[in-house]
């Protein structure tokens, strides 16, 4: 069985990684529109840290989903 396919409450952790990304990019632009729109103070640093925390969610994303054809 693959890694990827692990069921978690009945769905692939595959499927929860993909959520986890989207989710950490929604909230990345949403940062950024609100920051310049002076709605919200959050600091670069942090803007930062959850903008990479998404990228790495997404790369062993896509490892996993591409890691079941081979």
């Amino acid at each position: 069985m693959n890694i990827a396919y692990y069921q978690i409450l009945g769905k692939p952790l595959n499927l929860y990684l993909g959520i986890l990304a989207l989710l950490g990019f929604l909230i990345v632009g949403m940062s950024h529109y609100l920051l310049r729109k002076n709605v919200i103070k959050i600091r670069h640093p942090w803007h930062f840290r959850i903008g990479l925390i998404s990228i790495i969610i997404a790369i062993i994303h896509g490892i996993l989903g591409l890691a079941s054809y081979f």
